[in-house]
């Protein structure tokens, strides 16, 4: 048995000590936040994730809480189909269904299956110091803390990353994001299906949640930290997408300011170096993506189990480590890259060009997005 720290208290950090947990190590997750509130908005489990998650015990929970998706669409603003993914389908092929949850939900369930006296809040962590025996944990507070071996799971602004490899800094991807959850669908409104629309005046993103929920989305191109967008209200973002298809304006409509949650989006260009002797990076402190391809919390997710599993299957935590680096960077790296690239493709605004993509996306053959669907899902977490 380990005593182990997990630096960071987010759906990463909480997998990964259930996982550690259920091998019976001792593990101490650190989470700066002084309470725990219902932040966030909705994500999607893909078949990845909910494999994982299946595989540490808390899957039937989370499916529970969840709302199962029969297709993917993306649509132009006038609502014609540009390319879908049949869900079913793949849930035939890979042994389950994608899933869409608010964060919260997600994030009460994982905490109803940790042990108690686990998590520890309004823990900043500052400094961490290794030597041969132990790591070092120092916080904000003054208090320091003792581990031997720690996970930093700290989130794209990561404190510890920052410390071991200075020069990794979020990275700005043009586009800023609006989100929001309401409680009412409108009318005609099917609450299996998701959708993001590819338009000229912006990207809006649809995803049905359970319980008449609805998680929305919307992108806009700008420079990074605009004032005039931050001051954004829903009227404002009305008038900006009037022009698209139902029920893009009726969701808007269904929505108050105080839903909205605005941010840019960023994520880190991708690093080579996870495994840092007995201190490991792992989730968004790792592998930050922007989240074109729903894959932010899954990878996450991932990381949880295939870390366990390094930990159980290795001699030393700085052999662990290393496997878990060797498992992982190539695959977390493809996902954030190919998903930087899925996001330039999505807020084309010119509208020759967004005309051109479109037609393109509808000529290419089912047989790419299998391959592609074929990377994702067929994970081994061994």
């Amino acid at each position: 048995m380990k005593n182990i720290a997990i630096i960071g208290g987010g759906i990463g950090g909480l997998c990964t000590a259930i996982a550690l947990q259920k091998q019976g190590h001792d593990v101490k997750v650190f989470e700066s936040a002084p309470h725990l509130k219902p932040l966030g908005a909705g994500l999607g489990l893909a078949a990845n994730a909910i494999k994982a998650l299946l595989d540490i015990g808390i899957g039937q929970d989370i499916l529970k809480a969840g709302n199962v998706l029969s297709s993917f669409e993306i649509l132009n603003q006038q609502g014609k189909l540009i390319t879908k993914t049949d869900s079913l389908k793949v849930s035939k092929q890979f042994g389950t269904d994608n899933f869409t949850i608010h964060r919260a939900d997600l994030h009460t369930i994982l905490l109803q299956h940790l042990a108690p006296h686990t998590l520890e809040l309004g823990k900043s962590c500052t400094t961490v110091v290794q030597n041969s025996k132990e790591v070092e944990i120092r916080f904000k507070d003054g208090s320091t803390s003792y581990a031997d071996c720690l996970i930093a799971m700290d989130g794209i602004h990561s404190q510890i990353r920052q410390q071991l490899l200075p020069q990794s800094k979020p990275r700005y991807a043009g586009y800023t994001c609006w989100r929001a959850v309401i409680d009412t669908q409108p009318e005609h409104f099917n609450p299996a299906k998701a959708t993001e629309t590819w338009g000229t005046k912006g990207r809006f993103g649809i995803v049905p949640l359970s319980g008449k929920r609805i998680y929305w989305f919307a992108c806009l191109n700008a420079a990074q930290a605009d004032k005039h967008l931050a001051a954004f209200s829903v009227n404002d973002l009305i008038q900006n997408f009037k022009d698209y298809h139902a029920p893009v304006p009726q969701i808007l409509a269904l929505t108050h300011d105080s839903q909205l949650i605005h941010n840019d989006i960023i994520d880190i260009k991708p690093i080579k170096q996870f495994a840092f002797g007995k201190i490991v990076l792992a989730g968004d402190a790792a592998h930050a993506t922007t989240p074109n391809m729903g894959q932010g919390a899954c990878q996450a997710i991932e990381d949880a189990i295939v870390l366990a599993n390094c930990i159980k299957n290795s001699s030393t935590v700085e052999e662990a480590f290393q496997v878990f680096e060797h498992k992982r960077v190539n695959r977390t790296t493809k996902i954030v890259n190919t998903s930087w690239q899925v996001g330039k493709m999505a807020q084309v605004e010119n509208p020759l060009l967004a005309a051109i993509r479109d037609m393109l996306l509808r000529i290419v053959p089912p047989s790419v997005n299998d391959k592609q669907l074929q990377f994702l899902y067929n994970v081994d977490f061994t």
